[in-house]
């Protein structure tokens, strides 16, 4: 599965796309009239189903639709169609991706944090067994500003002129977390996992 956030619009040509994608998901809390779907369930390689919703924050993201405010009915939804239940929360605060966490706990198997490409030091598994982190970090060039060349990047705050970006090169690394559940989908562990590229 792939998961979306806010720069999903960046490049339209990907509105037909997703449209007709089952393992591309887009944040479920935008408008209703938009492209693509914000939960799709696939197999595990040993053909488990697993539920994957994906939703942006409201807190400095500009979100047209509180992800609070839908979460409780994607659950459900999710629920109904397998055990093992996964969310990508795409968002800038971490306050809002703790509450979020906090809120699912008992409810889904992971809430994974994404958007602000740092990871964070707490992966956990909660009191009623979902796993969380904050932010599962970057996979791409650490040597940079988020992935951009850090001259590009610093230029830019420096002048508030704008700059075409271009992705740095060093210090290339997988990031992310590794949850183990149980058939129930209850998680047992959540580890934040840094993997170099050679």
């Amino acid at each position: 599965m792939i998961t979306l956030g806010n720069h999903v619009w960046r490049r339209r040509e990907i509105t037909p796309y997703l449209e007709t994608a089952e393992r591309v998901v887009r944040p479920a809390n935008l408008a209703s009239s938009t492209p693509g779907r914000g939960l799709a369930v696939v197999e595990a390689e040993d053909g488990t189903p697993v539920a994957v919703l994906n939703l942006q924050g409201a807190l400095f993201m500009g979100t047209p639709v509180s992800p609070f405010e839908v979460v409780d009915e994607l659950v459900e939804e999710a629920r109904a169609a397998a055990k093992v239940v996964l969310v990508d929360f795409h968002a800038e605060a971490t306050s809002e991706k703790v509450a979020l966490s906090r809120l699912l706990d008992g409810k889904v198997t992971a809430v994974f944090g994404t958007h602000t490409h740092v990871q964070t030091s707490d992966a956990r598994v909660q009191p009623g067994g979902t796993a969380a982190i904050t932010d599962a970090g970057m996979t791409g060039p650490h040597d940079s500003v988020i992935g951009v060349k850090a001259e590009l990047a610093i230029g830019r705050m420096q002048t508030g002129m704008g700059v075409r970006f271009e992705p740095a090169l060093g210090g290339v690394r997988i990031e992310g977390a590794l949850v183990e559940c149980d058939a129930e989908g209850r998680a047992l562990s959540c580890e934040a996992i840094r993997v170099p590229v050679p």
